[in-house]
């Protein structure tokens, strides 16, 4: 056991709170549904960028690089000023879904360069231009682009040309859970001298503002000390604290309360305001802080001059250790034991790493996998959002608006959240979303499977789901209906710490399993408007993968029955079944609910291929693929054929029945017998052709294996949805043979598009309408290697079609697994795609080897788009690394 180990094991046991302290604090609270007090729902324009620095959060904070207790009550980042920004830099700028050409987007650059699971060591890199940041001009050239233009990024402006920068490094070690050490390292790149001014900030979140609290934390200033200076801290949470700052910062108070003078034009109601150390540097005004050394917010000033190509380093320590019972010196603090603490904990984290790492790997893809890792960990985030008291709004402040008693999220005002929560994105996807959280879990699950384990079942708890038993979406609309993937996760997430842990957590699989029967029936209830067992779910993660916005209400009237919301029933079904007949192991009640999910099944994969008998199918004989049927209000019925993910969901519903399985279950094996004689359709979607020394096998899928075949001939052609880099989204034939529909006098039309999208369908800031995505991906490499389980060796597939290359199903998912990590790896002329034709992420020396995890990628050259740091569901990458490797280079 590592040492990294034994601190996940002393957390789980409950002896050492490892994780009250993490990075937990946003990227970007501004913008967000939680801050948005507006009447129409315009949150972008009622909390802007400009209003960040000026104006207290209601809900949460952010920063850089930054870390805060796990309820956000005590808050700590780093913030710069090159002497030129018109800003002081405490939070990442970026662009409004209706400023950027393609929605919302960071403009910065930054890296998550490692990280362990209780954070007991935490790396990142900022890169700070030397000359003036150029917010304006982001703004006004994305403006002026179309949503055929490529977006106008930071990397674009020539900021860094020249080497005109600084690399900005944040580390934090723990001495112990409650003593943290921090490491500030600043570069100078360039080949002059550059001032950098640096604050190291720390504040409390204002919890006393909206209700007239009158009991408030506290910052100030403490006595002398040789060689340091101290900051007091008296929290409400946990009691006394302590920050010291090494050498002699100056040390500035104020407090974190709105400037209402600055942003509305009427009088303050404290002197000392948010924005304070902006005014203080960039303004010189020098009343903007308390003279007295005390309030809410404080930072230690390190006013740095660096000559060309200097280093100069930063060291602070936050601790719950009492000064006055220590000596006054400033060695026990910052001597040789402070940077012994940090190369222990880097040695610690290398060897937590190491067994991730298959020993086919090469170094770069060692490094790739570790940035991954620290990614998902980096995007944990306190997440804090009562819908009752939004909806309402705060006793110290006007009422909100009426209207948004019937808008946004008014359905939801049991969904109170206070918890750390992993995000997308922690800027542009500062919250969480169901279905993304499925596929972090499942990467999380390798390295810390109690902290998947716990976000699979927050998730399910009442206040989280509604009482009807859905789940909710993501902020923006909670009412949205994502893909039921979380009974796959929960699935998934148990087998990894069997195989990690040699050990089966049965008490979280029933726990997940009862609750996930609730939202089960939503879904049956909800959901399949006509009981034909055939769903709809509206856009289903997909966007705008359809003809129509899937969401809306459609133009010519109707209904979809939507071939992927099927599949993914199917695909819910399957996982319920087995995680019943694992718990029927030690209670045989639940093999009678094992019958329910197998009969249901059946009737799916029915309905999936006849339509209950209605005369039309999900499935075009023809054409050999499955289509979402539109349905008129004439009773018409057709096809709308894009060949499209859609119509490869059918594969994510793949399970093998083995016979020993139904040895001690006989009132499910009898239920099992009775459908296969009598009802029709189960002895035609049941393939039981392969048999083992316990008896007849059963294949439980959507497809048959003919079906299977065709459908994999157009997955595997090149000419269609294979990519270099994984599978696409929307088939290349749609290029010169884009969809067209004409209907009541209008055109409706769906053609492949690469890269970013051309529509503004979903604000237009993300595409599934040709590019490569991560979860969809990596569903259909465990399909194939599931339906390998059940063919075995014997059942090969060109690959890819029309090469004359015959290889197993279990060949080609290891295939696709290595097309999609070397997105991210570099190729043998030593480029790695995800960065596309930038050539200072290619080649500088001090950008090559820093990887983004990007929300999607090109279609035809794996270049990374959308959300540059949505290293949730993209660190599937890590797994699919820890899966199979990467051969050395």
């Amino acid at each position: 056991m590592t040492r990294e180990d034994q601190r996940l094991e002393d957390l789980r046991q409950g002896k050492v709170q490892w994780k009250r302290w993490g990075p937990y604090l946003s990227e970007r609270q501004w913008g967000t549904v939680r801050e948005d007090y507006s009447a129409n729902g315009t949150a972008w324009e009622y909390f802007p960028h400009d209003h960040a620095r000026s104006r207290a959060y209601r809900w949460g904070e952010d920063g850089i690089g930054g870390i805060c207790d796990s309820h956000q009550r005590v808050c700590f980042a780093p913030a710069f000023w090159n002497q030129r920004d018109p800003i002081l830099k405490e939070r990442l700028f970026g662009l409004t879904g209706k400023e950027g050409n393609h929605g919302e987007d960071v403009k910065e650059c930054y890296f998550y360069l490692d990280a362990a699971p209780t954070h007991s060591y935490l790396k990142m890199l900022y890169k700070y231009p030397q000359s003036e940041f150029p917010y304006a001009r982001l703004v006004a050239e994305n403006g002026r682009r179309t949503k055929a233009d490529p977006e106008f990024e930071l990397l674009d402006t020539g900021v860094f040309d020249g080497d005109r920068y600084f690399d900005i490094f944040v580390e934090y070690a723990k001495a112990s859970a409650e003593d943290i050490l921090i490491r500030i390292t600043a570069w100078n790149r360039g080949s002059e001298s550059a001032p950098l001014d640096l604050l190291a900030t720390m504040w409390f979140r204002n919890t006393w503002s909206w209700r007239d609290e009158t009991q408030r934390p506290r910052l100030s200033r403490l006595r002398e000390r040789r060689g340091c200076e101290s900051i007091g801290l008296e929290t409400l949470s946990y009691g006394q604290r302590w920050l010291f700052a090494d050498e002699k910062p100056t040390l500035l108070f104020t407090d974190n309360e709105t400037n209402f003078k600055r942003l509305f034009g009427i009088e303050n109601r404290a002197p000392y305001l948010k924005d304070a150390f902006h005014e203080y540097l960039i303004k010189g005004n020098d009343g903007a802080v308390n003279p007295a050394q005390t309030g809410t917010k404080a930072a230690a000033l390190y006013r740095l001059d660096m000559p060309a190509g200097s280093t100069a380093t930063v060291r602070l320590r936050f601790t719950d250790q009492n000064p006055t019972a220590a000596t006054s010196s400033v060695e026990p603090l910052f001597g040789r034991a402070f940077d012994d603490v940090f190369s222990a904990r880097i040695a610690e984290a290398d060897e937590f790493y190491a067994r991730y790492a298959s020993g086919r790997m090469s170094e770069d893809a060692r490094q790739v996998q570790r940035q991954a890792f620290a990614g998902l960990l980096w995007s944990q985030q306190s997440y804090h959002y009562d819908v009752q008291v939004w909806l309402q709004g705060d006793p110290a402040f006007p009422p909100p608006p009426e209207a948004r008693k019937k808008g946004r999220n008014h359905k939801w005002k049991h969904l109170h959240c206070a918890d750390v929560l992993s995000m997308p994105d922690k800027w542009e996807y500062p919250w969480f979303a169901s279905w993304d959280t499925a596929f972090h879990v499942v990467a999380l699950g390798v390295i810390d499977p109690d902290f998947a384990k716990e976000q699979l079942i927050l998730l399910l708890r009442e206040w989280y789901m509604h009482p009807n038993g859905q789940l909710p979406a993501y902020e923006w609309a909670f009412d949205d209906v994502n893909p039921p993937v979380h009974a796959w996760a929960a699935w998934r997430v148990y087998k990894i710490e069997k195989r990690i842990r040699g050990r089966a957590d049965r008490g979280f699989l029933e726990r997940v399993f009862q609750k996930l029967l609730i939202n089960f029936t939503w879904w049956v209830n909800r959901k399949d408007p006509e009981g034909l067992n055939v769903f709809e779910g509206g856009f289903l993660g997909l966007d705008n993968v359809g003809v129509f916005d899937r969401s809306a209400p459609l133009p010519t009237g109707g209904h979809l029955e939507q071939a992927d919301g099927t599949s993914w029933m199917g695909m819910y079904c399957l996982n319920m079944l087995a995680m019943a007949l694992e718990l029927s192991r030690e209670d045989r009640v639940y093999g009678s609910v094992a019958s329910k999910f197998f009969e249901h099944f059946v009737y799916i994969a029915q309905a999936m291929n006849d339509l209950g008998g209605e005369g039309i199918a999900l499935w075009d004989e023809e054409d050999g693929f499955y289509y979402d049927a539109l349905h008129l209000p004439d009773g018409s019925q057709s096809f709308l054929k894009v060949r499209s993910m859609v119509g490869l969901a059918p594969l994510f519903a793949v399970e093998t029945l083995e016979p020993e399985m139904l040895v001690n279950l006989p009132h499910f094996r009898e239920r099992v017998q009775w459908l296969l004689e009598n009802v029709p359709a189960a002895a035609r979607h049941i393939d039981m052709s392969q048999t083992s020394p316990n008896g007849p096998r059963r294949l439980l899928s959507l497809v048959t294996r003919e079906r299977l075949l065709r459908v994999l001939r157009y997955m595997l052609d090149e000419k269609e949805f294979l990519s270099p880099h994984g599978i696409r989204s929307l088939s290349r034939f749609q290029l010169d043979h884009p969809y067209t529909l004409r209907m009541m006098g209008n055109e409706y039309r769906i053609g492949y598009e690469p890269a970013e999208s051309r529509t503004g369908t979903f604000g237009g800031n993300s595409n599934w309408r040709g590019p490569v995505w991560f979860p969809v991906n990596f569903l259909i490499i465990e399909s194939l290697q599931r339906f390998h389980y059940y063919f075995g060796d014997e059942l090969q597939v060109e690959f890819p079609t029309g090469s004359g290359r015959k290889l197993t199903l279990w060949q080609i998912a290891a295939e696709l697994s290595r097309s999609l990590s070397s997105i991210f790896l570099r190729d043998k002329s030593g480029r790695r795609p995800v960065c596309g034709s930038i050539e200072k992420l290619q080649c500088d020396p001090h950008w090559r080897d820093l990887v983004c995890f990007f929300e999607y990628f090109h279609g035809e050259t794996g270049a990374g788009l959308g959300a540059a740091h949505q290293t949730g569901w993209t660190a599937l990458v890590a797994k699919l690394l820890e899966q199979s490797g990467a051969h050395t280079s």
